[in-house]
Formats: C-alpha cells, sequence, structure tokens
C-alpha cells in the first residue's frame, strides 16, 4: 500500500461518533494503510452532536466558500479540519448550517429520520468531491462507509463522470447491517435528477429505502465489502449477482490483512 493514495468517506469515524461498526472499521482501515506508507485522506458529515471545542475542530477558509447546488436551492459549504489524536490523520468535515447544525446525527429525538436526509446525503456526496478538486488530490481508490454516503459512487461516475482527476479512482463501498425502517423522501429521486442524471441509474431511488440506497451505490462501485457479519438477504444476493469482486465479512482479527490483500488484488490489480 505504499504511496497508494486512499479516500476514506464516511457516515461516522471514532472518535468523533461513538463506536460502531462504520465508526470503527473507517478509523481501524484509514489507519492500516497509513501505517504502511499510503496517503489518505478522511471525510465525514460534520453533525451537530460532535464536539468541535473538545475534538479541536477548525474551518478551512481556503476550502469553504462555495455553494452547492441541492434541489435549486444554493447550499453554502463549510470545510472543517481536525487530527486523530495520535496517529498523524487528519479528518475533513463537510458542514453546513442548513443540514449539520441540530445536535443529532440521522434522527431526532423520538427516533425518526430527518425529513431532509436525502438532501444531506446529496449534499455530502457533493461536498466531498468537490473538497478532493479544491485540494487537487488524485486518489487511488475511494472507500465508501454508511448509507448517508452512498450517492457518492454515482455522482462520482455520473455527475463527475469526465473529472480528470478520478479517471483511474476506482470505488469500493463496504456494506453493513446499519440500516433504518421506512424510506428518505419520497422526492429524492427527482432531487438527484435535477442534477442531469439518466433515469436507469436512478432505479432503485423511486423507494429510497436502505436496501435501494446500497444497490445503487454497489452498481456504480468497482468492489464491494461485506462490512457486517449479517446483511439484508436481498441485498445480498444483489451483490453477487453483479458478479463484482467482494470481500466476505471478516472479523476484527483478520480484518486488517485481508483488507490491504483485497486492495492490492482485486481492486487494484497490476
Amino acid at each position: 500500500m505504499k504511496d497508494k493514495r486512499i479516500l476514506y468517506v464516511s457516515s461516522e469515524v471514532i472518535p468523533y461518533l461513538p463506536e460502531t461498526e462504520i465508526s470503527s472499521t473507517s478509523f481501524e482501515a484509514a489507519k492500516m494503510v497509513n501505517n504502511l506508507g499510503g496517503q489518505i485522506r478522511i471525510f465525514m458529515p460534520r453533525f451537530g452532536n460532535i464536539n468541535e471545542r473538545r475534538h479541536q475542530l477548525h474551518e478551512v477558509i481556503r476550502l469553504s466558500g462555495m455553494n452547492l447546488v441541492i434541489n435549486d436551492l444554493d447550499m453554502p459549504l463549510i470545510i472543517k479540519v481536525a487530527s486523530i489524536p495520535k496517529e498523524r490523520m487528519q479528518v475533513y468535515f463537510i458542514d453546513n448550517e442548513d443540514y449539520f447544525k441540530r445536535k443529532a446525527t440521522l434522527t431526532d429525538e423520538d427516533g425518526n429520520l430527518f425529513d431532509d436526509n436525502d438532501e444531506r446525503a446529496i449534499f455530502f456526496a457533493k461536498g466531498v468531491i468537490e473538497t478532493v478538486k479544491k485540494l487537487n488530490w488524485s486518489p487511488d481508490i475511494i472507500h465508501v462507509h454508511g448509507w448517508l454516503a452512498s450517492l457518492l459512487p454515482l455522482y462520482l461516475r455520473r455527475y463527475y463522470g469526465n473529472e480528470p482527476l478520478f479517471n483511474n479512482a476506482k470505488i469500493v463501498t463496504s456494506v453493513y447491517n446499519q440500516s433504518f425502517d421506512g424510506t428518505l423522501s419520497e422526492d429524492m429521486q427527482e432531487k438527484v435528477l435535477f442534477d442531469g442524471m439518466e433515469n436507469q441509474d436512478l432505479k432503485h431511488l423511486k423507494n429510497p429505502n436502505y436496501v435501494n440506497l446500497m444497490k445503487t451505490a454497489a452498481d456504480h462501485s468497482d468492489a464491494l465489502i461485506q462490512g457486517s457479519e449479517e446483511i439484508p438477504a436481498e441485498l445480498s444476493d444483489y451483490m453477487t449477482k453483479l458478479k463484482k469482486p467482494i470481500l466476505p465479512y471478516k472479523n476484527r482479527e483478520e480484518f486488517t490483512q485481508a483488507y490491504q490483500d483485497f486492495y492490492t488484488e482485486k481492486v487494484l490489480p497490476q
């Protein structure tokens, strides 16, 4: 992995949010590559329940300041950054007052999904890509974790399909069992179509539930990882039918070497 560039895009990363399969795997995978001499960038949303003072987040003025168009509205993009203690790894945070100021992540106090989670997912995907463009940093692998990041493969392949910076990048999506009940906004497909996507790319988003969001991510990825020991059977079957490289679930003891081998042998074959 020496000198390889890997972009990690995750809905959650420790120590900024509580430990889950997604937050811990996102951290451990990045740490592994960093320790092996690879170059990494980590992106996550700046949810309002992240303690900025404790984690020493600060705004990066040179990266902030652009507006992203979401459903015909200009939404300001703010970029913040922090360093993970003792690891010499930086994390970039995608922020916006309307989408991420509330003191919660994806649901309200009663466990109900926020009505604008669909727009937050669009904003997150576009915000990550636009920021990487500003950094002028061309990744070899882009590794996606969590359903809030699930639109990134679609946007990268379709909306930013002619962007030279990503021409050689391979997209890996990890699929977990951290899902949600119900669906996101029924208007989600129309909001993505506003960005000039083709209907055929959005076939699953007519009913934007967890399984269909992850199917959309899988369709536009080059390789897939089963991040949880058990995932929905419908999703597992769909991943298999795509005939793309798949890394089966690995426990904490097996995971480091397995990810390293998968990156080098399946995702970036010589």
